[in-house]
């Protein structure tokens, strides 16, 4: 055990480090509507790919982390609770649940209608609790010894862009490889997670197809090349980092076949950035968290909220508490962001963050709306709608306050292979 100032925090050293991962389908049968944020959801008639549950468990001695996946537009910590109460052998704590942010699965907010109704599924919300926590139960029952390959580079291609501002957005994918030491799976992948910001929005909610988007043949492609299992979490793609599914004559590609091609080539480049990383055969395990209370100022989003059936975590009136996590995974150094920061956010974030290979976890633990500098909230139009869906103008100052202090107090991640 670590002790620092507010935080609970564990460091594992010394031991041979364990990884395992499980994979889960969620798809809904028959299919639901889908959400791509406030206001009704859109009847889907059709599916292009599955949705899924992706876990990969790391474990150190008696340190145990879990990173999962879903694919869905947000998963907010009042669901993300319910699957920590299913998951005996891992402090709730050190388990990090992020969504993929596709804007075509159902409703897991719980968005109320103008009117104060509720359209979500609450059966199948359900069912995904319990598909998330037998994921890590099985990534756990699968650990093997491994090693890891850790890189971080420009991807490159037409992958993503700011809507806003053509070139505000961050190319930096990072990657991290899981390789397996042991008997028959030696020098096997074991998983391999992929950190990049976009807006999984190829298809749209509006279009009444349900869809994974882009991270579908992202899984598919790094799977079929590599083999292991693959995890796509997001980062600060905020107002308004998309995909970059413009055609040259005007206008944008809407189908499965641009998702196709976008996360053919994402997944492309996030194995061209690992390929040449040395690997790290004992690398360090390290984990930090912090509870961190937000005002809700938006009366958007005191409303959602309010009206919701999911219980979130009000300390007090016209608060919401959330999770914070730091990690140091050999080389890498990586935080977990409860919401959608814009890209200036994520650019001074890896600045201050103690190794070049910095990994930011958008949308996990929570997914509170956009997260936009005070200077930058409702000060100008062009950022009306990504101001109206924050929680308030002080959101991300309180979070860069929070982990930058614990930036500060943790230990420094391993030093870079020569």
């Amino acid at each position: 055990m670590f002790v620092l100032l507010g935080i609970s925090a564990q460091l594992a050293a010394g031991q041979q480090l364990k990884v395992g991962a499980s994979v889960r389908t969620i798809t809904p049968k028959p299919l639901l509507p889908v959400s791509g944020g406030v206001g009704n959801p859109s009847p889907a008639t059709m599916q292009k790919g599955d949705l899924f549950v992706r876990a990969m468990v790391l474990i150190k001695g008696s340190l145990s982390i879990a990173i999962v996946s879903i694919d869905n537009l947000g998963w907010p910590a009042a669901l993300g609770d319910r699957s920590r109460k299913l998951i005996s052998r891992i402090l709730p704590e050190n388990i990090l649940i992020g969504a993929t942010h596709t804007h075509s699965a159902p409703d897991a907010y719980g968005f109320p209608d103008d009117k104060g109704n509720v359209s979500a599924d609450l059966s199948y919300i359900e069912f995904c609790v319990k598909q998330i926590a037998e994921a890590v139960n099985e990534a756990i029952e699968n650990a093997q010894p491994a090693a890891l390959r850790i890189a971080v580079g420009e991807a490159k291609g037409k992958i993503a862009y700011n809507y806003y501002a053509d070139a505000l957005y961050d190319p930096r994918c990072g990657v991290i490889q899981a390789i397996g030491l042991q008997g028959a799976d030696q020098q096997k992948v074991i998983a391999t997670l992929v950190n990049y910001a976009v807006h999984p929005e190829v298809i749209g909610a509006g279009r009444g197809i349900l869809s994974p988007d882009l991270c579908g043949p992202l899984y598919a492609r790094i799977e079929e090349k590599v083999g292991g299992i693959a995890v796509f979490m997001n980062g600060a793609q905020g107002g308004m980092v998309t995909a970059d599914n413009r055609k040259d004559g005007g206008g944008e590609e809407n189908d499965y076949l641009e998702c196709t091609r976008i996360g053919n080539l994402l997944a492309d480049e996030a194995l061209r950035i690992i390929d040449q990383a040395p690997l790290q055969s004992d690398p360090g395990l390290f984990i930090g968290a912090r509870r961190v209370d937000f005002p809700i100022d938006s009366p958007l989003m005191q409303y959602i909220l309010s009206k919701s059936p999911l219980k979130y975590n009000l300390p007090k009136p016209g608060m919401i508490s959330s999770q914070v996590n730091l990690l140091n995974i050999g080389t890498a150094q990586i935080l977990s962001i409860p919401g959608e920061a814009l890209p200036n956010i994520g650019f001074y974030l890896k600045r201050k963050m103690k190794s070049p290979h910095a990994f930011l976890l958008g949308l996990t633990n929570d997914a509170f709306g956009y997260m936009l500098t005070k200077v930058d909230f409702n000060s100008f139009k062009r950022y009306d709608y990504v101001s109206r869906t924050s929680l308030g103008e002080n959101t991300a100052e309180i979070y860069m306050a929070e982990v930058l202090k614990m930036i500060a107090d943790a230990p420094m991640p391993d030093q870079l292979p020569k």
